[in-house]
């Protein structure tokens, strides 16, 4: 059987690394001002994009891993790093968001006056490099969840700073501090949401539960209808990283066959799992096999 052929995305580390520099100065400048100003906000805003070079450098190391090849040792290779990658960018995403909206409710009850033109000015200088950060990363981001959890990082922290922006400038010109707050509230509630997509979808991978798009139920009906087919049963479906699904099951036969003659069989098995785009399978044929012959073992 001809072996399905994989292709691995390559992240532009000279754009990474692009987006890695400009993201470690806007840190700096945003924490000195945001502990000048007194701004939770900015000081938030920072926060969001200290983690964004931990995101990038994260992201492109586990891409630089999933590209080896597998050994002995390691029979699947370091693919399942970038959905490591993408759990662990998400869980800071998450801790951050949580830590924000805390911070920014007791700021609420505890207002303090705060220096708007600090805000206003790296706010804006925010804006501008994650913007060019976005750019830089965005094409890698289409093509696995771990670039996709680095992009989002990089995104949210832009719309933050837009919302830092007009909290500065609420404060400036209308005296509103309590808008500091109000501001870092909902970005932490956004960034909690836009979070949880990733949290969830990387958990599940990592879990080995069986994708959501996947039926099993379906494709054991497609296989049982194959004719020399008795009965499928321990079947595990579950996926390595966000683009490839492996397939196991044990398969009844309904009559004593050579290897040859099952490997028509297994032709056609291979046809109904290429509907549900798995293309790599483990099938272990029976034919007087005393055992559990439940789908689910």
């Amino acid at each position: 059987m001809k072996e399905t052929e994989h292709h691995h995305h390559k992240v532009s580390g000279k754009n990474l690394g692009f987006a890695i520099l400009l993201n470690v100065g806007i840190t700096l400048a945003q924490v000195i001002g945001g502990i000048i100003s007194g701004s939770i906000a900015l000081l938030s805003d920072a926060a969001h994009n200290f983690s964004d070079v931990l995101s990038l450098f994260i992201s492109y190391l586990a891409n630089r891993l999933s590209g080896r090849r597998a050994t002995e040792k390691q029979t699947f290779g370091f693919r399942r790093s970038e959905i490591l990658a993408a759990f662990i960018n998400s869980v800071t995403l998450i801790v951050i968001g949580i830590i924000i909206l805390i911070e920014a409710i007791q700021r609420l009850i505890n207002p303090v006056n705060i220096s708007s033109g600090w805000v206003i000015w790296l706010a804006t200088a925010s804006i501008l490099v994650n913007g060019l950060s976005v750019i830089f990363i965005r094409k890698d981001s289409h093509d696995n969840m771990n670039m996709k959890s680095a992009y989002l990082h990089l995104l949210i922290d832009m719309m933050t700073s837009v919302a830092v922006l007009a909290g500065g400038l609420l404060m400036k010109y209308f005296h509103w501090y309590w808008a500091d707050s109000v501001f870092s509230m909902v970005i932490a509630v956004y960034l909690l949401y836009m979070s949880w997509g990733i949290f969830r979808t990387s958990l599940r991978i990592i879990m080995q539960f069986t994708p959501e798009e996947v039926d099993i139920q379906k494709i054991a009906k497609g296989i049982e209808n194959i004719d020399g087919v008795k009965n499928i049963h321990h079947v595990h479906v579950w996926q390595i990283n966000d683009h490839d699904l492996m397939f196991e099951a044990h398969i009844d036969v309904s009559e004593d066959l050579k290897v040859s003659g099952f490997e028509k069989i297994l032709e056609k098995i291979k046809e109904v799992l290429l509907k549900h785009n798995i293309d790599h399978s483990t099938i272990q044929p029976e034919f007087t096999v005393n055992d559990n012959k439940q789908i689910i073992h």
